[in-house]
């Protein structure tokens, strides 16, 4: 599970290396450097080479700070569906999964994908960075488990036409893309018909605000309707980050154009007993307006 525009704050503070929000991400800063932000366009190929550098490099320090409460290290994985904490065990959004040949996209690590094993599944995880994939095949060898897992883009499934009961992506491969329309057309070709498609990602009106878990992050500054991706760029120019932005009624539309059925979205209440901040994620901002959004579909027949 991966969440939110990493700066921060996007271009109303420069990018600071130096800062706490960034010293998160201190293994990725020294190796790809300093950086500026963009808010410029990118295609598939640029915005692809981008994830690929950008978790490649990060992946350490991402597990350093998120593991725990993913379940990374568990002996039998978990299925965390947002920093809201709510948890496929409780929810249920992917219906009975036991017997269920089931695909996740954007995998990370696979803790997901590892608990949908430990429930009967037949999971495979698809992720575009080798170096997340590396620390799911490490999670497995100690527990001597493994799930199948692919590195792969999500706008181009390496998959057969309706091969999966059901398709998921916790914080995953959505937000990464640049053609998430044609990510729902994948999903569609390769689940079978009757498979359900269950995705979370920042809930759409967290772009209006910046990245900033305290007051700071409760000021809308950024219009909802600016579809230009946040992108980071190093010293050469070359994109190292880059998250795409889409309204409520974009993912809706794309659903609906890919062949596929809404049957919920769901907007998780920020939980009393939850007082872990996760980025942009806090106690003060989750009280007042939500942070995900997860989209549940299915495909007809």
């Amino acid at each position: 599970m991966a969440t939110g525009k990493r700066a921060g704050l996007l271009d109303q503070v420069p990018f600071d290396p130096m800062t706490e929000q960034n010293d998160r991400h201190q293994d990725a800063s020294a190796a790809l450097g300093e950086a500026t932000v963009s808010r410029a366009r990118i295609g598939t190929a640029e915005s692809q080479h981008a994830s690929r550098v950008w978790w490649d490099a990060d992946a350490d320090d991402y597990h350093r700070t998120h593991g725990d409460f993913l379940g990374v290290d568990s002996d039998h994985g978990e299925f965390v569906w947002c920093p809201e904490g709510l948890h496929e065990g409780d929810m249920h959004l992917l219906g009975e999964v036991a017997g269920q040949r089931i695909l996740e996209i954007g995998c990370g690590s696979a803790p997901c994908s590892r608990w949908l094993a430990d429930q009967g599944a037949h999971p495979v995880g698809l992720d575009i960075s080798m170096q997340m994939l590396r620390h799911g095949v490490a999670a497995m060898d100690r527990v001597g488990k493994r799930v199948p897992l692919v590195q792969a883009g999500a706008e181009a499934l390496p998959f057969a036409d309706e091969s999966f009961d059901a398709a998921c992506s916790a914080f995953g491969g959505v937000p990464f893309v640049a053609d998430s329309a044609l990510v729902m057309r994948e999903v569609a070709r390769v689940l079978k018909p009757g498979g359900r498609w269950v995705f979370s990602v920042n809930h759409p009106m967290r772009w209006c605000f910046a990245d900033d878990p305290g007051p700071m992050g409760m000021v809308a500054s950024i219009p909802y309707f600016d579809r230009s991706p946040y992108v980071e760029l190093d010293e050469q120019g070359n994109a190292i980050y880059v998250e795409h932005h889409r309204t409520i009624g974009d993912r809706v539309r794309e659903l609906v154009a890919a062949g596929l059925l809404v049957e919920d979205i769901v907007e998780p209440d920020w939980p009393e007993w939850l007082d872990r901040e996760w980025g942009q994620w806090s106690p003060l901002r989750g009280q007042v307006f939500p942070g995900t959004a997860i989209f549940c579909a299915r495909k007809p027949g």
